[in-house]
């Protein structure tokens, strides 16, 4: 990557082994030849950082990583200053330019209220995915998404109408993709997300960059792309500059998420604690954007169990969990089911596969008509997570309930 800086090039070498900081130090201290204490984790953080040089690890460094250590030293040459900063375009395929097409040519003239219009749609498909799955809302999330971009391709309007459409479109696009992830039709969410980056760019909406890129790295992380996720979710925090404080809780969350899924247990409990600092300013007369009107303490709450849960520690995972789920809307069916499933494998990691068979017979009692492709993965990891109880009977009867 074109005038990256030694750390940075070793984050991303490091993110694409799917290795954490203190694994690095290990296999640096390997190819030393030297004890792992000698060393330890906390110099491989102020390398990444930028605060330190490898210095004499620097061959060892090449060597764990697999990078010839000619490359390694000229990056460590590069100052951060030096180094572009992150653009949209990092993230789109070359000649990737989904609104090539969409110039606004003359024709039915619209104002004001064709956008006001556009956003209530855009709103209330949010509001129906709170408690309807994404099989069940593909069909109507795409007939909007199409007529929106028809009307921005079609009508004749001014320029700030034209930004503000391009805003719609890029919210729209963000739902949409959203609900194209959860309908499993991941291919397609990605090109919805790709099209609601370029409108959000193009209407000049950082916040709504950051919360579209953040979409999409939370696809690209929980589909097994994990050091793209890592990547673009950083990438959206620092396109979305000083947006407000629920937005930017939201778009930290989804780098902690995808540290987690790399084992960076260091790097996903210092996002959760810059996401939980960014919500406390929220200022509630503020001006943050619509679709952040779920983020609250109890959805932070959610994540940093998620995350412990990814991380192996439920004993911190199950109490924060148990407490949600006492005062979760019912109603959010989705949502409460995928709860449940990090709450039945924390029972198992546990050591608990009682608990674990209970949480997991009314997990699958509420999603047997969900309509969703998050929740159907999500069964198939806690169903995996449960056979090494096999023998234990009450998990037994749920195993043979799930298959029948």
């Amino acid at each position: 990557m074109k005038g990256e800086t030694a750390g940075q090039m070793i984050r991303r070498l490091r993110q694409a082994k799917h290795w954490s900081q203190a694994e690095l130090a290990r296999e640096v201290c390997r190819a030393a030849g030297v004890q792992i204490e000698q060393l330890g984790r906390g110099p491989v953080y102020r390398w990444e950082s930028g605060r330190r040089i490898p210095g004499p690890w620097l061959p060892f460094l090449a060597k764990a990583l697999s990078v010839p250590e000619g490359e390694l030293r000229r990056a460590a040459r590069v100052r951060h200053d030096e180094v572009a900063p992150v653009s949209v375009v990092d993230f789109l395929p070359d000649g990737d330019d989904p609104f090539a097409a969409l110039a606004g040519s003359p024709g039915r003239r619209i104002g004001v209220g064709a956008v006001a219009d556009l956003e209530k749609r855009v709103h209330g498909l949010r509001l129906a995915d709170d408690v309807l799955a994404g099989g069940d809302l593909i069909g109507p999330a795409l007939r909007d998404l199409r007529s929106a971009v028809r009307l921005y391709r079609d009508s004749a309007h001014t320029e700030d109408v034209g930004r503000a459409l391009l805003r719609a479109i890029g919210e729209l696009a963000q739902i949409a993709g959203w609900i194209a992830s959860d309908a499993g039709r991941n291919d397609e969410a990605e090109r919805i997300y790709r099209l609601g980056l370029v409108a959000a760019d193009r209407a000049g909406d950082t916040t709504l960059v950051g919360n579209v890129l953040g979409s999409l790295a939370y696809q690209r992380t929980n589909t097994g792309d994990v050091a793209a996720g890592v990547a673009m979710a950083e990438g959206a925090v620092e396109l979305a500059g000083q947006a407000p404080g629920r937005a930017r809780a939201l778009y930290l969350d989804r780098v902690a998420w995808a540290h987690a899924k790399a084992f960076d247990a260091q790097s996903a409990m210092r996002a959760l604690g810059e996401a939980g600092e960014a919500l406390s300013r929220h200022d509630v007369g503020g001006d943050e954007p619509a679709y952040a009107y779920w983020v609250n303490a109890g959805e932070l709450e959610v994540m940093e169990a998620r995350v412990y849960t990814e991380l192996r520690r439920p004993l911190r995972a199950v109490p924060l969990l148990r407490k949600v789920l006492a005062e979760y809307d019912a109603t959010h069916l989705r949502e409460v089911a995928l709860y449940l499933s990090w709450l039945a494998v924390a029972y198992a990691d546990a050591n608990e596969p009682e608990e674990a068979a209970a949480t997991v017979e009314r997990l699958l009692t509420l999603s047997a008509d969900l309509a969703s492709a998050r929740t159907s993965d999500r069964v198939k990891v806690v169903l995996a997570s449960l056979r090494r109880f096999q023998d234990v009977p009450e998990v037994r009867t749920v195993l043979e309930a799930a298959r029948g």
